[in-house]
C-alpha cells in the first residue's frame, strides 16, 4: 500500500501509512480536474472491489454501469437535468470515471438460480445436503423480506455495501470521489434501458482527482464526537 502511495498523485498522501489518517484526509469532493485521468490499473483494483463486495446471503442483488467516454457521460447526465441538479451534473461532466450503482428490484427464481448455479461451479458446496441447507436459506430469507413487503428496500442496501467499499477503495488508492443521490431515478433508470430489466439506479459516485477549486479539500472535517455514535459494551 505504501508503495502505491509513493506514486500518488496527492502530495499529501506519500506519507500516509494507516488507515486512520486515510479516512481522516478523505472527502465528498465537490470539483474534479478534467484533465487528471484514472489509471487503468487503478480501475481494475475499483472494478474488483464492486464485483467482490459482501451482501446478503451472497445475493449480490446489483448492476454497475461505468461511463468513462464522453458519450456515457451523456447518457447519465440525462438524469440530472439542470438547472435542479446543475450541482452534480457538474462532477459527472468533470470526473474520470462516474460508476452508477443499481439494486434489483426483486430476486426472482431466475436469478437465484444463476446465484446458486455460480457458488456451485465455485466450489462452495461441500456436498449435496450443504447446498440444499445453503438454498434453502437464502430462500427463506427472500421470502421474508417478500412477505413483509421490504425486498426492494432490502436489497438496495445491499448496494450501499457495495458503495462504501469503493469510496474506501478509492481513498486508499489517492483517488477521490463523491457519492450522489441527488438525481431523477425515473429518467436514469429510463435512459439506461434499467426498467425492464428489473433494476433501478440508487446512487452515482463519481471518480477522480480534485481540482484546485474543490472548496471541501480546504474545509477542516467535521464528524460528532465519538461519545455520541459509539458505545462498547
Amino acid at each position: 500500500m505504501s508503495c502505491h502511495f509513493i506514486s500518488s498523485p496527492h502530495p499529501l498522501l506519500e506519507n500516509i501509512m494507516n488507515l486512520t489518517d486515510i479516512v481522516r484526509h478523505r472527502h465528498s469532493c465537490k470539483a474534479f480536474d478534467a484533465t487528471r485521468q484514472i489509471l487503468a490499473d487503478d480501475w481494475e483494483h475499483l472494478k474488483n472491489l464492486l464485483i467482490n463486495a459482501p451482501s446478503a446471503v451472497n445475493a449480490q442483488p446489483w448492476r454497475f454501469i461505468v461511463a468513462h467516454s464522453d458519450e456515457g457521460r451523456t447518457r447519465i447526465l440525462k438524469g440530472m437535468p439542470e438547472p435542479r441538479f446543475a450541482f452534480n451534473a457538474v462532477k459527472v461532466k468533470n470526473a474520470s470515471y462516474t460508476v452508477v450503482l443499481c439494486a434489483r428490484k426483486e430476486l426472482d427464481a431466475v436469478y437465484l438460480e444463476a446465484v446458486q448455479e455460480a457458488e456451485d461451479q465455485a466450489g462452495r458446496y461441500a456436498s449435496p445436503d450443504i447446498k440444499a441447507m445453503v438454498v434453502n436459506m437464502r430462500n427463506q430469507s427472500v421470502n421474508a423480506h417478500r412477505e413483509n413487503g421490504t425486498e426492494a428496500e432490502w436489497l438496495a442496501r445491499q448496494v450501499y455495501i457495495a458503495l462504501g467499499s469503493l469510496l474506501l477503495g478509492a481513498a486508499m488508492l489517492g483517488i477521490d470521489a463523491c457519492a450522489i443521490e441527488g438525481f431523477d431515478v425515473e429518467a436514469l433508470d429510463r435512459e439506461l434501458g434499467l426498467i425492464e430489466t428489473g433494476y433501478t439506479a440508487v446512487a452515482v459516485v463519481t471518480l477522480g482527482y480534485r481540482a484546485p477549486d474543490d472548496f471541501n479539500a480546504a474545509l477542516p472535517k467535521s464528524r460528532l464526537p465519538e461519545a455520541l455514535v459509539l458505545t462498547e459494551i
